[in-house]
C-alpha cells in the first residue's frame, strides 16, 4: 500500500505541475500573440509600397490566413509637461486590426474605433499612461526621430494627440511601451505617403505559422520578407519548453523514489518466502516462472499506483483554478498577487500527450524496479533454502 501510494503521489504531482506549466505557457502565448499577431509581411527595405496588392493576393489565395491588416511602426517619444518616455508607435486601421489582434478586448477605457484619420487620437498602454499621468481626453505630444529643416534651424517633428483610450494586455513590456494611432495619422507623422511598414496576418493554426510563412514567402516573391511569431519570440518559448522538460525530470525522481519502495518490498518478500520459492522449484517451477511471479506482483503495484495517480492528477489539474482560491480563502493568503504578477491565477492545460507520457514512464520505472528482486528470487536454490526446514 505504501508503494502504491508513493507511485500515485508521484504521478499525481507530475501531472498537476506539468499541466499548470502548460497553462502558463498557453496564457502567455495568447497574451503575447494578442499584441504581436501570428505573422508579418514586409519588403526587404523595411516598408511595403504595394500593400493593397499584397493584401489582395493573400485574400484571394484560400489557405490558412484568416485575416490581414496594414500597420506602420516606429519608435518615438511621448511628452507631457516635464514627463518624457520612449514608446513604440503603431499606426493601424481599426476596422481591419480587429481581424488580426485582440486589442479591442483589452481596452479598459475608450475604443479602438475612436481612432479616426485626421483626428490625431492615440491609445496608450496602461503603464505608459500611468507613467505620463494621463487619462482619456488628455493631451500628449509625440516626438518623432525625423526633423524639420527651417530657416531657424533643425527642429524635431512633433504632434499633439488626444488620448482616446487605454488598454491593458496584462504584459508590462507592452503596456509600458506601446501606443496606437490611426494609419493615416502615422503616415502623415512619419512622411510615408501611401506606404506602410507591412501587413499583419492571423493564421488559423498558430503552430503552423512557420510553414504558412514559408509558403507565403515563395508565393509572394523574393523581394518580400515573411516572418512569424516563432522567430520573434523563439528564445522566450524555448526557455519555457526547457524549463518544463527539466521540471518533468525533477518530478520524475518522486516516482523513482517510490520505485525503490517496490524494490525494498519485493526484496523483503523474497527473503521471507525463500522456503515457499524452494518448494515451488521442487514441484517443477523453472527460474523464469519464479521471476514472472515477482515481476507480475511489482507490475500490479505499479499499475494500480499509476492508475490512481492518473485519476487524481487529472482531477486535481482540471480543478486547480477552483481549489487554489478555496485554499487561499481558507488560510487567508494570496499566492499570486495581481499587483505583482501579470497572471494572478493558476491556469491549467491538461494535455493527453503529457498524461500518456507520464503514465508510460511511471509504469516502465516500476517494471524496472521489479527486475532485481525477481532475478534474486529465481536464483534461490531449493536445497539450501530447505536445509533447516
Amino acid at each position: 500500500m505504501i508503494s502504491i501510494a508513493g507511485i500515485a503521489l508521484g504521478v499525481c504531482a507530475l501531472i498537476t505541475v506539468i499541466s499548470v506549466m502548460n497553462g502558463f505557457e498557453t496564457e502567455l502565448r495568447q497574451r503575447i500573440l494578442g499584441m504581436t499577431t501570428h505573422a508579418k509581411v514586409t519588403e526587404l527595405s523595411g516598408t511595403l509600397t504595394d500593400w493593397r496588392e499584397v493584401q489582395n493576393k493573400i485574400a484571394n489565395d484560400p489557405g490558412s490566413v484568416l485575416g490581414s491588416a496594414p500597420y506602420i511602426e516606429f519608435e518615438a517619444m511621448v511628452n507631457r509637461n516635464s514627463l518624457v518616455s520612449g514608446a513604440m508607435i503603431t499606426g493601424v486601421l481599426p476596422d481591419q486590426e480587429a481581424s488580426v489582434s485582440d486589442l479591442e478586448g483589452m481596452m479598459t477605457s475608450g475604443s479602438m474605433n475612436d481612432l479616426e484619420g485626421g483626428e490625431y487620437n492615440i491609445v496608450l498602454g496602461k503603464d505608459l499612461a500611468f507613467s505620463m499621468g494621463v487619462g482619456a481626453g488628455d493631451k500628449i505630444s509625440v516626438i518623432t526621430p525625423q526633423v524639420n529643416v527651417t530657416v531657424a534651424g533643425v527642429t524635431p517633428r512633433l504632434k499633439r494627440f488626444t488620448v482616446a483610450g487605454i488598454f491593458d494586455s496584462g504584459m508590462y513590456e507592452y503596456d509600458r511601451a506601446m501606443a496606437y494611432i490611426h494609419l493615416k495619422d502615422a503616415a502623415t507623422l512619419f512622411k510615408l505617403g501611401e506606404n506602410v511598414s507591412g501587413l499583419r496576418l492571423k493564421i488559423d493554426d498558430l503552430f503552423k505559422a512557420p510553414e504558412v510563412s514559408a509558403n507565403l514567402g515563395e508565393k509572394l516573391g523574393f523581394q518580400y520578407w515573411v516572418t512569424d511569431w516563432t522567430r520573434v519570440h523563439a528564445n522566450f518559448f524555448a526557455a519555457l519548453s526547457t524549463e518544463r522538460r527539466i521540471m518533468f525530470i525533477i518530478l520524475s525522481l518522486i516516482i523513482l523514489v517510490a520505485a525503490f519502495n517496490i524494490v525494498s518490498t519485493l526484496v523483503m518478500l523474497v527473503t521471507d518466502k525463500r522456503a515457499d520459492i524452494a518448494i515451488l522449484r521442487t514441484l517443477g517451477f523453472a527460474p523464469g516462472q519464479v521471476m514472472w511471479v515477482f515481476i507480475i506482483q511489482g507490475a500490479l503495484i505499479g499499475l494500480i499506483g499509476t492508475v490512481l495517480g492518473l485519476i487524481g492528477g487529472v482531477l486535481l489539474a482540471s480543478n486547480v483554478g477552483v481549489i487554489v482560491p478555496a485554499v487561499e480563502q481558507f488560510f487567508g493568503v494570496e499566492f499570486l498577487s495581481p499587483e505583482v504578477y501579470p497572471i494572478s491565477t493558476l491556469p491549467s492545460d491538461v494535455r493527453l500527450s503529457d498524461v500518456s507520457t507520464i503514465a508510460v514512464v511511471a509504469f516502465l520505472i516500476t517494471i524496472l524496479a521489479t527486475l532485481y528482486p525477481a532475478w534474486s528470487a529465481s536464483r534461490t536454490k531449493p536445497v539450501e533454502a530447505l536445509r533447516y526446514e
